[in-house]
């Protein structure tokens, strides 16, 4: 975890020296919530996020967390798992493809909920870091404008699933309305273009995931001159 933190700071004083002079940037996790919840592992039910992509509408009051709120870059992602048994993990790797991995995907919004991939990151194998929170800094980082999502990308499957909230918490997912209760067909978005339509909505769940940004600097306005 110290080397992976030390990769994400040099990603931040890389940004910071590409600034202009006396310009400054802001450090802001997209999808960091007030209170923690811990993903459901192992205690039954056992739920994982399943061969899909998807993003947090919102958890209570907080909504649109996971929306960009300024243009910059994605320098890094985080998330915390839950720690399956041994015999939950063969039960998800035999049915959902494999061992557990993720990573995140930029997506550009458009109406009717259809999305389109901008950019993302590599798939990262999770099963060394069930019950922990792990960080993974992005060697190239992905470009973002203000009003992109950040979502999550399960291939096969991950433990980032806290159950148990209000109905005032809800995530979707890249499924057709009428699939929504199919968790095992290949729904992920994997290609960059790639639109697809986010028609299914489950509530009193959260995904346990977030990235980090780094704004675009504002470079300073010039002050006025008193010469005449």
């Amino acid at each position: 975890m110290n080397r992976r933190l030390g990769a994400v700071l040099g990603a931040i004083l890389g940004v910071a020296l590409l600034a202009p002079a006396g310009a400054a940037g802001a450090i802001i996790e997209v999808g960091e919530f007030a209170v923690k919840n811990a993903p459901s592992c192992p205690a039954a039910p056992c739920q994982a996020v399943s061969r899909t992509t998807a993003y947090q509408v919102k958890v209570g009051a907080e909504r649109q967390a996971f929306r960009v709120p300024r243009d910059g870059k994605i320098v890094a992602w985080s998330v915390t798992l839950g720690a399956p048994t041994a015999k939950q993990r063969t039960f998800f790797e035999d049915s959902l493809g494999g061992p557990s991995r993720a990573g995140i995907t930029i997506l550009r919004t458009g109406k009717r909920l259809r999305n389109v991939v901008t950019g993302q990151s590599p798939q990262q194998l999770l099963t060394p870091y069930f019950g922990q929170t792990v960080q993974f800094p992005l060697a190239t980082s992905l470009n973002v404008r203000r009003g992109y999502v950040v979502a999550l990308t399960v291939p096969t499957w991950a433990p980032a699933l806290a159950l148990g909230l209000g109905r005032d918490s809800s995530w979707r997912a890249s499924r057709a309305l009428d699939k929504c209760d199919d968790t095992t067909t290949q729904t992920a978005m994997l290609r960059l273009g790639m639109l697809t339509q986010y028609r299914c909505l489950y509530q009193t769940a959260r995904l346990t995931y977030s990235a980090t940004l780094i704004t675009t600097p504002v470079p300073p306005k010039p002050r006025p001159s008193n010469r005449r």
